[in-house]
């Protein structure tokens, strides 16, 4: 490993990540080096780190290099592996452009949860084509101190339960993952949307990100939310042919959800690269073994 290892730092919609460029997938990143690097006051700090490799580089992502030249090996700041982050794709696109790897336009982006469509527009904001939303069938209810409320269970690639609340300080300090019920409905965890009303095709929401914590923006939740609010609504486009769009309201910002007819989701947001500098091999073992 060299000494001196590249490094940058971005958000999307406050949304904030470490980004590590390593085409050839030649960093060995265990989990303690990612957390370590996510550690706020005694790491760079970020809600999950992005491991930028060429598709055809990594075991994980070579089966998608045909479709995408580019892989995000994300990991959520604990240095647990996760499927997707929609706020991450953004960040991901925008750095591939800031590097001079792909132009304004349209591109592919391998992911664990599937192939995904982005689109860097002129006027800077990035556009992800999320995928399709899967509902799950079965009740499922979430709680924090002495509240319960039901929730949508909503699939995107990886795991939520939207809960709408009258207040979103009912969701407590958001520390600790809430609670969830039945068990056997996210066994591996699942991401938690409290949900607000602002008004006609708008809402707000505070998130507890498995793996993370409460988090300023989640991409895959917001598109989670917009999904359970349509349905909430009476909407879907699937049945109507007619596109649902919410605006969804996150700590960091907004962002702009539509749930298409053929059933594709889009989001649209900002993604931000802030810094760049290098990663000190020496410390990072040091620290990885303490």
């Amino acid at each position: 490993m060299s000494t001196r290892i590249p490094f940058l730092k971005g958000h999307g919609t406050e949304n904030d990540f470490v980004i590590v460029p390593d085409p050839e997938n030649a960093i060995d990143l265990p989990p303690a080096a990612v957390a370590v690097l996510c550690d706020r006051r005694a790491g760079i700090g970020g809600d999950g780190l992005l491991h930028v490799v060429r598709s055809a580089a990594h075991p994980e992502a070579r089966h998608m290099a045909p479709e995408a030249e580019w892989f995000m090996d994300y990991r959520n700041g604990d240095g647990s592996i996760a499927e997707m982050c929609g706020n991450g794709v953004r960040v991901f696109a925008r750095y591939l452009q800031r590097a001079g790897h792909v132009a304004e336009g349209d591109l592919a982006v391998a992911t664990r949860g599937g192939v995904k469509t982005v689109h860097l527009a002129k006027d800077g904001d990035v556009t992800v084509g999320m995928g399709k939303a899967l509902l799950p069938e079965g009740d499922v209810t979430v709680s924090v101190g002495e509240r319960s409320w039901p929730a949508r269970n909503v699939n995107m690639g990886n795991p939520h339960a939207v809960a709408f609340v009258d207040d979103l300080s009912h969701a407590g300090d958001l520390l600790s993952p809430p609670l969830f019920s039945p068990a056997a409905a996210y066994p591996d965890g699942v991401n938690v949307e409290f949900v607000v009303d602002r008004g006609p095709g708008h809402v707000a929401l505070r998130v507890h990100e498995r793996g993370s914590g409460e988090t300023r923006s989640c991409g895959t939740g917001a598109c989670a939310v917009a999904v359970a609010t349509a349905r909430r609504d009476g909407a879907d486009p699937t049945a109507t042919g007619t596109p649902a769009t919410y605006t969804v309201d996150v700590p960091g910002g907004t962002l702009v959800i539509t749930e298409r007819p053929d059933g594709e989701i889009e989001m649209t947001g900002p993604a931000v690269i802030v810094a760049d500098g290098e990663i000190d091999a020496e410390w990072l073992a040091t620290a990885t073994r303490a």
